[in-house]
């Protein structure tokens, strides 16, 4: 980090937005790796850390999966109708108290013993976030409530409960196409299911 930080001087920050997250334009210097120095300028769009888990049923094979509208595909000429895993903003949270609720908001599955797997910034080029990776069991018993997320914020989610063969089938058909779940499938293709 140190050296890193050593090839950055930031000049300006400018805030262009603030209505929901953050986007920021930032003016600064970068020491190329020949010495020289470059001004740049790059717009971050701020939004804060978050969490996903792939709830799985080993014995069963089988995955929850979460259907709900996103308006960003909608405009980049999807029909916006995502598969997903659960997912949420940390806010104050830590990444594993959140998902928890996040989990029993959008599936209705209450988790207990959730196990991070990774980290990952998804789109590093632009956004801030770094996204927490997590797998947890299911079964019967955990099923607390309905699931589908919270009206008053917007949300209309369907769950899906899915053989896990199936939603890797559905990535090879186009039909699962969110970033996050497609890499925490293909974790459980490997680690939790074998092939």
């Amino acid at each position: 980090m140190n050296e890193t930080a050593e090839r950055v001087r930031i000049v300006d920050v400018e805030v262009l937005s603030d209505d929901w997250y953050v986007l920021k334009k930032t003016t600064f210097d970068y020491r190329r790796a020949d010495g020289s120095w470059q001004r740049q300028s790059r717009e971050t769009y701020d939004r804060g850390n978050g969490a996903t888990l792939l709830l799985y049923e080993p014995q069963g094979r089988t995955v929850v999966l979460t259907r709900q509208f996103r308006l960003p595909a909608f405009v980049n000429g999807h029909h916006g109708m995502l598969i997903e895993t659960p997912a949420g903003l940390l806010e104050t949270a830590s990444p594993e108290e959140r998902i928890r609720a996040e989990v029993e908001e959008e599936t209705g599955y209450r988790v207990h013993d959730v196990r991070k797997v990774f980290e990952a910034f998804m789109s590093p080029g632009s956004v801030t976030e770094k996204l927490h990776f997590f797998v947890a069991e299911y079964d019967a018993v955990a099923k607390v409530g309905t699931g589908g997320g919270l009206a008053d914020e917007g949300e209309d989610i369907e769950v899906l409960e899915l053989p896990v063969e199936n939603a890797l089938a559905m990535i090879e058909r186009g039909e699962i196409v969110d970033g996050k779940t497609i890499m925490l499938l293909q974790y459980a293709r490997l680690n939790l299911f074998g092939t």
